[in-house]
């Protein structure tokens, strides 16, 4: 609150600070809080932690023998509790001074866990949606205290008077608003009724909502569904799963329970029927004591846990200053752990009595089981026979996979494997494509789960051993269209050879990983740079340059044709033509030249057969 302009103090003596609390309330509305519709929460929140002091203050009391009302008629929204109210002293000290809180009393400072709220500036919340907070409260800890009315506005300015005991003829506190105009979209009953039910549909005190025309009834009706009995384990299956399609709109592949009993966590862990992008996480729905925390908790599960959406409700983590996220401490770090670890366990049961649920869950979420098995070796030795790579024999498992490869070649990229697996396959060679996130580097520990299966990288010195070599006559007879076809190349740094293979149908293979672009770009780069002081720098780094390969197929009958061609420029074109073809069989990016080169070898290959033709 604004507080008065302070006498003139002597120099260096303390001052206290003054508060603009229009300027706070804006601070709070564009920075702490994600909306208005806050206030709503607040209160509940505030009446919640009076209800589990008033417990607190008598133990024997049934769980529900106090309540929260919640009334809202389009002109006022109030809410009432049972709670342990305040005394006049306690209306001076906890609601004029702002941050100050009942919560961080002495006598119940031991008991702060409890309590959801833990910074005292909630009740300033209800200024984004009125000019004035009218509170009635009495305390239940002293039973002869009168009740006391306090009035805040938003100019900073409050009052306070004790009222006859028939204004509250119990303990407990009603909070009264009158909303502004603008606030409507907050205030309506229909939506109060939804706001407490979003908030506050686990709390575990009973709420109910009037809305003063017989409208209304119990907000939070039935305990949280894992907080239920129910009398077969399928009939509490099927419970949980028509929860989380409830909450969050899909049907669970499978509903994991889970219950971490050190920290009160308990919820459910929906697993998502259909695949998401890597590393796109989802939000999950955390309450804190019954009260919904956030939506968008993704902190709670670690990053490769992408797979599933939780509800969870949790007693000990620590909620920030706006009370929409989790405070990132130790606490929730094992939490995190801690759930990582139930979901391990959930792959690890289902891997062991659901074989047709593992295949539904590997099929829909591989990438996700990759990116945890990477890290985790019981995962890996678990998961690994089972999950499916890019093969040249198709899409297989490693299990199915290394019972016809003894050895296993795996490629460093997508483009390499498009490149080698036509002609791979042909040769009885047994390829992975090692291109996508996590494939190649779990591939290489295939030798952990088989023994005797040994891995090692495909290059192209290991396919071009298993390409058939021409006889030497046919070598000879086409020694000059080489020679040709090799000068036509070499601004792409392209060697070109003759061999045979299958399929027949492919005229050319185009050997070229990469590294080696790589490598002859900054080559390139060295020699244009030579005697600058880049040049000398590229010039250390310089290595032997690897060569692209143009294979030709002495077995399509294309290249068959073209390797007699005596006529030099059309023997250039014809090789150029071939190298194209190549490129964009390999389906990597074209450099600008080589684009160049596709149309001009084409144009120039047509006006060839035009000029014979005429």
């Amino acid at each position: 609150m604004t507080l008065p302009h302070p006498p003139v103090s002597p120099a260096g003596a303390d001052r206290t600070f003054q508060v603009d609390l229009r300027g706070l309330v804006d601070l709070l509305s564009h920075h702490l809080y994600s909306s208005p519709r806050v206030y709503l929460r607040e209160l509940l929140q505030n009446a919640v932690d009076a209800l589990t002091a008033r417990h607190t203050l008598e133990p024997g009391a049934a769980a529900d023998a106090f309540g929260i009302r919640l009334y809202a008629d389009g002109s006022v929204v109030r809410v009432e509790d049972d709670g342990v109210g305040l005394t006049e002293a306690d209306v001076h000290t906890f609601l004029a001074t702002i941050g100050r809180s009942s919560k961080r009393a002495e006598k119940i400072a031991e008991q702060r866990a409890d309590f959801i709220g833990q910074f005292g500036i909630g009740l300033l919340s209800c200024f984004l949606v009125a000019d004035e907070i009218h509170v009635v409260s009495r305390s239940a800890r002293t039973p002869d205290a009168p009740a006391v009315e306090w009035r805040g506005r938003g100019d900073g300015s409050y009052s306070v008077r004790t009222l006859p005991a028939a204004a509250r003829p119990r303990p407990g506190t009603t909070v009264t608003l009158t909303p502004r105009a603008d606030a409507d979209e907050w205030t309506r009953p229909a939506q109060v009724h939804a706001l407490a039910r979003h908030f506050g549909s686990l709390l575990r005190h009973p709420v109910t909502f009037d809305d003063g025309r017989g409208g209304g009834g119990p907000v939070n009706p039935e305990p949280a569904p894992w907080a239920r009995t129910y009398p077969t384990p399928g009939a509490r299956s099927r419970a949980l799963a028509a929860y989380g399609e409830e909450v969050f709109g899909f049907t669970p592949l499978d509903t994991i329970e889970l219950d971490l009993p050190a920290v009160g966590l308990k919820g459910i862990a929906c697993v998502l029927p259909e695949a998401v992008p890597a590393g796109r996480r989802h939000g999950h729905r955390v309450h804190v004591k019954g009260m919904l925390l956030s939506e968008q908790a993704e902190e709670i599960l670690p990053e490769w846990a992408f797979f599933v959406r939780c509800v969870l409700d949790a007693e000990s983590l620590r909620p920030t200053a706006s009370r929409e996220s989790l405070y990132e401490d130790d606490t929730l770090a094992a939490v995190r752990d801690a759930l990582a670890e139930r979901l391990r366990a959930w792959i690890a049961r289902t891997a062991a009595s659901d074989p047709d649920l593992l295949g539904r869950f590997l099929q829909t979420h591989h990438l996700a089981v990759k990116s945890l098995a990477v890290h985790d070796d019981e995962i890996l030795r678990m998961l690994l026979p089972w999950l499916p790579f890019e093969t040249t024999d198709g899409y297989a498992t490693l299990d199915e996979f290394a019972r016809t490869h003894r050895t296993v070649l795996v490629t460093s990229s997508v483009e390499e494997f498009r490149q080698v697996a036509a002609i791979a396959a042909a040769a009885g060679l047994g390829v992975v494509n090692g291109g996508y996130t996590y494939d190649r580097e779990l591939v290489h520990r295939l030798p952990e789960i088989r023994p005797e299966v040994s891995v090692a990288d495909l290059d192209p010195a290991t396919l071009t051993a298993h390409l058939d070599p021409v006889d030497r006559e046919t070598e000879l007879a086409a020694a000059a269209y080489l020679a040709q076809a090799r000068d036509a190349l070499a601004v792409f740094d392209c060697d070109v050879a003759l061999r045979t293979f299958q399929p027949a149908s492919a005229p050319a293979l185009l050997l070229d990983s990469r590294e080696a672009r790589h490598e002859r770009t900054r080559s390139q780069l060295a020699r244009e740079q030579q005697g600058g002081v880049w040049g000398d720098i590229l010039g250390h780094l310089r290595q032997e340059a690897p060569r692209a390969q143009l294979i030709l197929n002495q077995l399509n009958p294309l290249v068959r044709t073209a390797v007699t061609i005596d006529e030099p420029e059309l023997a250039r074109t014809s090789a150029e033509a071939l190298y194209g073809q190549a490129a964009m069989l390999s389906r990597r990016p074209l450099r600008p030249a080589e684009s160049s080169l596709i149309n001009r070898s084409f144009l120039d290959l047509l006006a060839h057969a035009l000029r014979k033709d005429s």
